[in-house]
């Protein structure tokens, strides 16, 4: 039987949703086939080795996280170890998103332990991770991606007047984005020239480097990429209905208000339905992205369809899109952790 070590927690700004996406997968492994091992990495970036039983959901509206009193797990060149004691783990499904989960950190660290794991490496998860530099492969590779302007914070502090008045060709609203942010924390809606210098500081508060884009006026839709036997495999894709108290796609409305829900399949006609998918393998193919991925696009009244991003480890819980849409395309929530674990163990 493979022993598998589920990662999550961290100390990014998506510690809980991690938990939650831990949760879901621990709940659906074949036990059958793979024997879990629960490792949670605190905010403050320790490693610790976690009880099968600890606490990973939504108690009575409290996000779970990573803390307490537990054996650390000491991490080398040859493995992992608890206690002074070798851990032998056959694959890491590391479940961690945004910073230090998809930026390529924790994939360049779990590349120096030897030990296979599900995903994307550290290139393509930094590369994925920096919408900015995303958008140079996506337009490389053919995919229409929105205007932008890309504003680092020397940029910002050196002249702000000069770039407030750089992005007047964007047009009204546009997008304020942490360049390198996960589950849209750092991402603000503008609707008018004089909250851009507030909204600049909001990003900057994330991240070091600001993309600020124009607002595509179409419908949310999400594709999920899996690869299953060597080849990456698109799903049926999904609409994203946001209820209209909320401006956008927020951390808020994603997460804790329970205002957003996914309808699968999208209601579009089958051809525009088999482009989104057709796009989503070629992102995936251009990010050289490995095992998983959710790709974001907007299609536009006239059915244009322009890519948003592209995330390598989306959100894994059971209610989340991802499973979701593969559960629609006829795989799944154990099938698709079964194949990420073969796919893993492949490589």
């Amino acid at each position: 039987m493979r022993r598998v070590a589920i990662l999550c927690g961290g100390p990014g700004s998506e510690h809980e949703i991690s938990c939650l996406s831990a949760a879901g997968v621990l709940s659906a492994i074949d036990r059958n086939e793979y024997e879990p091992f629960l490792i949670g990495i605190t905010p403050q970036g320790k490693w610790m080795s976690l009880p099968l039983d600890y606490p990973l959901s939504l108690e009575n509206g409290t996000l779970p996280s990573v803390s307490g009193n537990f054996p650390d797990v000491i991490r080398g060149k040859n493995g992992m170890s608890v206690g002074g004691a070798s851990l032998a783990i056959d694959v890491i499904f590391p479940v961690l998103h945004g910073t230090y989960g998809e930026d390529g950190q924790l994939q360049s660290d779990l590349d120096q332990l030897g030990i296979a794991y599900v995903g994307s490496g550290a290139v393509a998860s930094e590369q994925a991770m920096d919408k900015s530099d995303a958008k140079k492969f996506f337009s490389s590779a053919g995919i229409a991606i929105a205007p932008s302007v890309t504003v680092t914070e020397v940029e910002w502090k050196r002249n702000p007047e000069a770039i407030t008045q750089s992005i007047k060709s964007l047009g009204m609203p546009v997008f304020v984005k942490a360049s390198r942010g996960g589950s849209s924390r750092g991402t603000v809606k503008v609707k008018e020239l004089a909250a851009f210098a507030s909204a600049m500081e909001e990003a900057l508060s994330f991240d070091s480097k600001v993309l600020i884009e124009s607002a595509i006026d179409g419908a949310e839709v999400e594709c999920a990429v899996l690869e299953i036997n060597g080849s990456a495999q698109a799903s049926t894709p999904g609409k994203v209905w946001i209820d209209p108290a909320y401006e956008f796609y927020d951390y808020q409305a994603k997460y804790l208000d329970g205002a957003t829900r996914i309808d699968i399949p999208a209601p579009f006609s089958a051809e525009i339905i088999e482009k989104i998918q057709k796009l989503a393998l070629i992102a995936f193919k251009a990010i050289g992205a490995k095992g998983l991925a959710r790709v974001d696009f907007f299609v536009t009244p006239g059915g244009e369809i322009i890519i948003n991003e592209i995330n390598t480890m989306p959100g894994f819980t059971r209610t989340s899109a991802y499973p979701k849409m593969w559960a629609a395309s006829g795989i799944g929530y154990t099938e698709v952790i079964t194949h990420l674990l073969q796919s893993a163990l492949a490589r």
